[in-house]
């Protein structure tokens, strides 16, 4: 099969599209024709050499797929060829074939594209984990939400509209429009703006009961200074920096914050499984209806997958950029 490969760790410039075995389906897989799949900021750095795929993955960038099952491993029931899947895999999706686990598949609603399907999974999945899972989100509740305009951002929106909480994001200005579309309340311009005063202005002084943070150590104290009593901070990433060169404990206690911080693609296929189904059985049928969409960016054939990467490692995207497998 055909597959984006990665000459040796670096830049975009690095990716080409070249031979690779066709994987086989093992116990509990099903192997899929990929129609399209999209870009995470996993694979950009991945691609860079800073974050090796897990034991046993694909060393494949990729793991959001969507296509059509072309062949059942050992023991899989209610799957046939044919039926057209979308999921999260380990590693594989820029590719002509790839193995999605059974208990990670989700049947594609028939009003949406293959290009539209690729671009739920991972940041859908993510979005759930740590608004549900992990960030306990209730009806009434308000959230802040970290690069609103992103994959998981424009996910994690609309989610948290459905539970019924009240949303308040950061991005850059020219991003407010779409986070608005969507549903938040509160657009905050994170260049300009300091985003725990407005949040606190927004909410009466009371603070948002959850944070999802990508940006890590500069926006701890801020996150803190505007958070609920009892409140939660989900940390997904650590991409403005990892180390707090100082920081006061107490307003750890001031706040009685819980701080949580999480992962997705080295998780467990169980807990993977168990994320999914659970996902699906909530929020599939919203997607059918058109009350949940992906945002996408822009659509690329996969013979542009440099420019595509360009494009996500500039922060020029708003939601989801997909590439089509042709």
């Amino acid at each position: 099969m055909r597959a984006v490969l990665v000459r040796a760790p670096g830049g975009p410039e690095n990716l080409y599209i070249g031979e690779f075995p066709t994987p086989a389906p093992g116990p509990g897989e099903l192997l899929v024709r990929v129609c399209a799949t999209s870009l995470n900021r996993a694979d950009l750095l991945q691609r860079a050499g800073k974050y090796p795929p897990p034991p046993g993955a694909s060393p494949i960038l990729g793991l959001d797929v969507a296509g059509t099952v072309v062949a059942l491993g050992p023991g899989v029931t209610g799957w046939q060829m044919g039926d057209r899947v979308f999921g999260l895999v380990e590693g594989g999706g820029y590719a002509e074939y790839a193995v999605l686990p059974a208990a990670m598949a989700m049947r594609i609603p028939d009003n949406l594209s293959c290009e539209e399907a690729a671009a739920i999974p991972e940041v859908f999945l993510t979005a759930y984990q740590a608004l549900c899972w992990l960030g306990q989100l209730q009806k009434n509740e308000h959230v802040l939400v970290h690069a609103g305009a992103s994959g998981v951002g424009t996910a994690a929106i609309q989610l948290a509209r459905r539970i019924g909480a009240h949303v308040h994001i950061t991005a850059s200005a020219p991003k407010h429009s779409v986070c608005q579309a969507l549903g938040a309340e509160t657009t905050i311009d994170y260049r300009r703006e300091d985003f725990a005063e407005r949040v606190l202005q927004a909410t009466g002084g009371n603070g948002v009961h959850v944070v999802l943070d990508f940006v890590g150590a500069p926006y701890l104290a801020a996150n803190l200074r505007c958070l609920a009593p009892d409140g939660r901070i989900v940390l997904l990433a650590t991409l403005g920096g990892s180390r707090v060169a100082s920081f006061d404990l107490r307003l750890l206690f001031a706040r009685w914050a819980h701080v949580m911080a999480s992962t997705l693609r080295n998780r467990s296929r169980d807990y993977k499984g168990r994320l999914t189904q659970e996902f699906a059985e909530r929020f599939l049928s919203d997607f059918a209806a058109g009350r949940l969409r992906p945002v996408i960016d822009r659509i690329y054939d996969w013979t542009e997958v440099v420019d595509a990467h360009r494009r996500m490692e500039a922060n020029q995207n708003v939601g989801k950029i997909v590439l089509r497998i042709s």
